[in-house]
């Protein structure tokens, strides 16, 4: 836990500082033609080295050949950002642009434009998920995973990363959701099976496992999903008791505590009293201590 506070404490550069580094356009085969940044110099390509703690370690073999084919005509059109290397103060590592790097190889470029920065580990770190997160082709999973390393490593709002990364704080939130389901139906959303539109009508269900595999099996629209996610499970007045009961209020409740635990929340609040319930479902002991964190830190009420 100790490792945790200490990570949480944040970067001295903030966030939107190294929005600024990282907030360029891709390069990419296509038409787009984003305005390229000035480069601080141009670095032999064997002097730069990929950071080994980069998260992404798939690159499609034939997008590289797609860039490379870009490049050998256009050139690199965004620069590399850099860091002098950690081991070797001769050479460099990459602090984003590896796809880039990869396919200048390709394309048998001796040389690459580059943004030289002095970044931290943890900076770089962070660097490498904002960047990944700004990719086009992640699945929902992947673009969730993003937004949770951030705020479970760095100590970011939904509300920060929603203005740093110009994304909807509602967007955001939605897409966190998605990491309560079971991992089978998060494997249909990896592999694009299902969309998000489906499994957000699966997350309030009792049974989603279940469901996901129906909708997949009929290959159900969203609409679809959504009229068989509202269809009772079990017949018993105990179990349509209990489906009815929850106001739209206390639903959206547990859905924005959900979106920033990063854990399943429900609450059970009967109409007219003042008690209830709050029951938060966590799957790990880090989830346990990330409870205890958010607990420890809020301000008690001495009045009480």
């Amino acid at each position: 836990m100790a490792d945790k506070k200490q990570e949480r404490r944040g970067l001295g550069r903030g966030l939107s500082a190294l929005m600024a580094d990282v907030d360029v356009a891709e390069q990419t085969s296509g038409d787009t033609k984003p305005q390229p940044r000035r480069a601080d110099d141009q670095i032999p390509i064997e002097k730069i080295e990929p950071n080994p703690d980069q998260p992404r370690r798939e690159f499609s073999e034939d997008d590289l050949k797609e860039l490379a084919a870009s490049i050998r005509e256009k050139g690199i059109i965004q620069p590399l950002i850099v860091r002098k290397n950690p081991a070797r103060s001769s050479d460099y590592q990459i602090v984003a642009g590896e796809r880039r790097w990869r396919a200048a190889q390709m394309a048998q470029l001796h040389e690459v434009p580059v943004v030289i920065r002095e970044f931290s580990d943890t900076e770089v770190l962070e660097i490498a998920i904002i960047e990944n997160i700004q990719r086009a082709d992640l699945n929902p999973v992947e673009e969730a995973m993003g937004y949770r390393q951030l705020m479970d490593r760095f100590g970011h709002t939904q509300e920060k990363l929603a203005t740093a990364l110009s994304k909807s704080r509602s967007h955001i939130a939605n897409l966190m959701r998605l990491l309560q389901l079971p991992e089978d139906v998060l494997a249909y959303l990896r592999s694009g099976a299902l969309s998000a539109g489906h499994a957000r009508a699966l997350i309030t269900t009792d049974d989603p496992s279940s469901l996901a595999k129906q909708v997949v099996d009929r290959g159900l629209s969203v609409r679809e999903t959504e009229r068989l996610a509202k269809q009772p499970t079990s017949p018993t007045p105990k179990a349509k008791t209990r489906t009815t009961e929850k106001d739209a209020d206390t639903k959206a409740l547990e859905g924005d505590l959900s979106a920033n635990l990063g854990m399943k929340v429900t609450v059970d609040h009967k109409p007219g009293q003042e008690a209830g319930n709050v029951t938060i479902r966590y799957k790990s002991l880090d989830d346990l201590d990330e409870i205890c964190r958010v607990l420890t830190a809020m301000p008690r009420d001495e009045s009480r």
